[in-house]
């Protein structure tokens, strides 16, 4: 549970549409206009994560860096956790992402993950389409589930780091919760929904290291819709927890609201809480950008 927090911010298996389908559509956020009209974008975004075992603390750390260009974008993600063997395990995975840009969001091609946790150190690449899906991973999975996601199912998600970046970058409807949802979240075998919504209709004072002000409260649940065990399906919880899960958005000038707290009481550690440690946009250097002209 830890790594997912970490991941998708909330399957995190961090985490799908901003707006219910019926919502009318609203114009691009300032940062994929720009995107989309030829100015290359990057995104640098890290998590820390704290919390207490017995006494001793156990923490972690989720980077992210997403090179956005006008047709297509690139993720690259470190997340590790450090604490109590058996109680906090320890993680450390590399994930890498990539697929196309559109100015209503991002959408997968390819993702692979590469655990390194001391058991199975599984590494898992997954390729998307528009009409379905291939996997593998080493060492293979025992089962992928039951039920197993379909590709009918899958096409309809991104993979765990684009779930979250899109999320937090895709244009909210006029009047529609800014908390948005559902977060669909494929990672080649397990595919999950979360569902977020807005907890009052003011906002919260946020303080951390990569972002203050004032944050949008949202609560989590989720909802195991395949490639879980026999019976876990259709469970609407975030096993674990206790209560909850809240994640706090950063509603940014440039139109995008990204997660600058997660809070959650669980069941064997306690507490455990996210905070951006930094949060930043930047112009994208490309080698054709870079080419001096030709001419006299």
């Amino acid at each position: 549970m830890k790594r997912s927090l970490l991941i998708a911010a909330a399957s995190l298996g961090i985490l799908g549409a901003s707006a219910a389908e019926t919502s009318p559509k609203a114009e691009p956020p300032a940062v994929l206009a720009s995107i989309k009209a030829g100015a290359p974008v990057r995104m640098v975004y890290e998590l820390d994560a704290k919390a207490m075992v017995f006494i001793l603390p156990a923490t972690g750390r989720a980077s992210f860096t997403v090179d956005m260009k006008p047709d297509s974008f690139a993720i690259k993600s470190r997340v590790r956790t450090t604490g109590l063997a058996d109680v906090f395990v320890n993680y450390d995975m590399n994930l890498t992402a990539e697929g196309k840009t559109h100015a209503s969001g991002l959408k997968t091609t390819k993702y692979i993950s590469q655990n390194k946790d001391g058991k199975k150190n599984r590494r898992v690449e997954l390729n998307m389409t528009e009409t379905g899906f291939s996997m593998t991973a080493k060492p293979r999975f025992g089962n992928l589930g039951d039920p197993a996601a379909t590709a009918e199912q899958a096409i309809l998600a991104n993979d765990p780091l684009t779930a979250l970046i899109t999320f937090a970058l895709e244009p909210r409807a006029p009047g529609a919760d800014a908390c948005g949802g559902p977060i669909k979240v494929f990672d080649g075998r397990q595919l999950t929904y979360l569902h977020l919504k807005r907890a009052g209709t003011g906002t919260v004072k946020v303080k951390t290291n990569g972002w203050s002000g004032q944050a949008i409260e949202c609560h989590v649940t989720m909802d195991k819709v395949a490639g879980y065990k026999k019976g876990e399906s259709n469970n609407d919880t975030l096993t674990g927890i206790s209560g909850p899960l809240k994640m706090y958005l950063a509603p940014l000038e440039n139109g995008a609201h990204v997660p600058v707290k997660i809070v959650a009481d669980t069941d064997k550690v306690g507490k455990i809480t996210l905070t951006a440690r930094s949060l930043r946009f930047e112009p994208l250097v490309t080698a054709s950008a870079s080419t001096p002209g030709k001419g006299g």
